[in-house]
């Protein structure tokens, strides 16, 4: 049994309110060890010891700690195609999918830092064309369970389904099916929020796990609708 403690504190989101108002290399090189200091180090010390308790919920999840190619995401924004050149992310995040490649496709879990915004979620974000036709496909034919999976006393406590929707019926499904507005999302996810003190307490780690244990559910129906091991 891992002794319960406290992961995070307000030094992270202070130093992350800090980047966003100086957004630029030459003042993050200045702060660098600050950021592994009260940021980095903590992350990937929750995701050290958060193994165990996610493998409980599916074996097959993939959760590392490397510093580099791990379940955290990268600071470094890709500006290529954005007119916000500003290069580094102002809120930290970890993703764990039920495979090692990081697939955007595969169905997993979240989690995001950042001042005023942390949340956990789950499910899949901004599948493509075939993967969205796939959880569709699978939504007719198994509607019983969905709804089940929503209406889940654990689920409605701790999750809220969310993700952008079409405003049109999607091309090739009958615009008068009673699942027509489940069908019309682009995302299958969910979230569930907290406060920045949630996140500094010593329980947070076990309120990450329940939330993550009330959307299994919902993230293993993905997972049968795309055939990936759960």
């Amino acid at each position: 049994m891992i002794p319960r403690r406290a992961f995070f504190t307000p030094a992270l989101f202070s130093f992350l309110k800090s980047l966003k108002r100086n957004n630029n290399r030459a003042w993050f090189l200045k702060n660098k060890e600050k950021y592994e200091r009260l940021v980095r180090n903590p992350l990937l010390d929750f995701i050290g010891q958060l193994g165990p308790g996610m493998r409980k919920i599916s074996p097959h999840l993939w959760v590392d700690n490397s510093p580099q190619g791990g379940s955290m995401f990268r600071l470094y924004r890709d500006t290529r195609f954005s007119k916000d050149k500003t290069p580094y992310k102002t809120h930290v995040a970890a993703w764990f999918p039920l495979s090692r490649q990081k697939d955007v496709h595969t169905p997993g879990f979240y989690i995001h830092l950042a001042p005023g915004e942390v949340f956990a979620g789950g499910g899949v974000w901004h599948p493509d064309a075939p993967t969205l036709a796939q959880i569709r496909d699978y939504l007719l034919n198994h509607p019983g369970e969905w709804k089940g999976i929503l209406s889940g006393p654990a689920f409605k406590r701790h999750c809220t389904l969310d993700g952008e929707k079409l405003k049109r019926p999607p091309k090739g499904y009958p615009p008068d099916h009673p699942m027509i507005e489940t069908l019309k999302y682009k995302d299958y996810i969910y979230y569930s929020s907290f406060t920045e003190k949630q996140a500094c307490a010593p329980d947070f780690m076990d309120r990450f796990l329940a939330s993550c244990e009330a959307g299994s559910p919902l993230v293993g129906y993905l997972a049968r609708a795309l055939k990936i091991a759960w």
